[in-house]
């Protein structure tokens, strides 16, 4: 297994805008899948909200405000539903061979949560991130800005699966940030939604189910109020996951929060989202680089930032990625289709 080329970077910022942020893609040469993992070498407060009702996580407990576990060192976002957990054991091991984590007496234990998202109709589903995977998406890692589209845990991502895969448009990983009085918010989609990606400015879908005839965006939201019957679901075979980071210096109690609030930017750029069929899960960190002053963002500008920088990425990662064709089924993209009028 060997990364693909990278598919273009973010001109509306990204994640590693936040200092002490790193991202690694690793996408699969065999499927369209893979993993990403977003580093902080030097810890990380960490908090994470898990909205979407079928969700595949691993450590996500030990990130509530009541236990013990106050900083992580990377998050493991993959591909291959909850085979796709297994590419933290190789992120855990890369970030062990360096002596990065937690002082545990008998050897250094990186803390490194993970979530997933079903991408197995892609392809052969036989193929999916390992440890192997994981381990290659920490040596691709960087403070650069990370590659958009058909890469990382955005390689086999769909969105628009309302009314049948056959329907459905590419998704793909997406990455944005804001920054007011010195601190900078960033964040980090993997968009594998149910329902359509929209455009928070103009309020029209960019990518979703399309109509019968495959030549035109259909509208989700607009189906359903009228009456049209969705398909029968597999449950959990949909999925936004993303990281939202910041140097702002916050405890876990305010990390655990704006991992809830940055939930507003799924709502605004995805409809309809956390359903029953989506594992939706956002997970915050807090690099604490930059001191605070009295001029410093308190909580409720950072919240309006963390949900800016998730609908942005969101939006990003269907307009960054590209149509994909296996066996019969081709998926366009965002660049294929024009946006309705209306």
């Amino acid at each position: 297994m060997s990364p693909t080329p990278l598919h273009g970077t973010a001109s509306g910022g990204a994640i590693t805008d936040v200092s002490g942020i790193e991202v690694g893609h690793f996408s699969d040469t065999r499927r369209p899948t893979g993993c990403t993992v977003i580093l902080a070498r030097e810890g990380a407060v960490a908090g994470v909200d898990v909205r979407g009702a079928a969700p595949g996580t691993r450590e996500t407990d030990l990130l509530s405000p009541g236990n013990l576990v106050e900083r992580v060192h990377g998050i493991m976002l993959a591909g291959g539903s909850a085979w796709g957990l297994a590419a933290t054991d190789g992120a855990m091991r890369w970030l062990e061979e360096r002596g990065i984590g937690m002082d545990v007496r008998f050897g250094t234990l990186p803390i490194v949560p993970a979530a997933v998202l079903f991408d197995l109709p892609m392809g052969d589903a036989r193929f999916r991130p390992d440890a192997q995977s994981g381990y290659a998406a920490c040596e691709a890692a960087s403070s650069q800005p990370p590659a958009e589209g058909n890469v990382g845990a955005g390689s086999g991502a769909l969105v628009g699966k309302l009314f049948g895969v056959d329907r459905a448009m590419k998704g793909g990983i997406g990455t944005a940030s804001v920054t007011v009085g010195g601190v900078t918010v960033g964040a980090l989609i993997a968009c594998n939604a149910l329902g359509d990606v929209i455009d928070p400015d103009t309020a029209q879908v960019v990518a979703g189910a399309r109509t019968t005839d495959g030549k035109a965006l259909l509208d989700t939201r607009r189906a359903l109020l009228r009456g049209e019957r969705p398909k029968p679901l597999l449950a959990g075979t949909n999925t936004t996951l993303g990281v939202i980071a910041t140097d702002a210096v916050l405890t876990k109690v305010q990390a655990n929060r704006l991992a809830m609030v940055a939930h507003d930017g799924l709502a605004r750029s995805i409809n309809p989202v956390h359903t029953m069929s989506d594992g939706d899960t956002l997970f915050a960190l807090a690099t604490c680089r930059v001191p605070p002053t009295d001029d410093t963002p308190g909580m409720t500008v950072l919240s309006a930032m963390a949900a800016e920088a998730v609908a942005r990425a969101t939006v990003r990662a269907v307009r960054a990625a590209r149509s994909v064709t296996v066996g019969d089924l081709h998926i366009p993209s965002a660049a294929d289709l024009a946006a309705p009028r209306g």
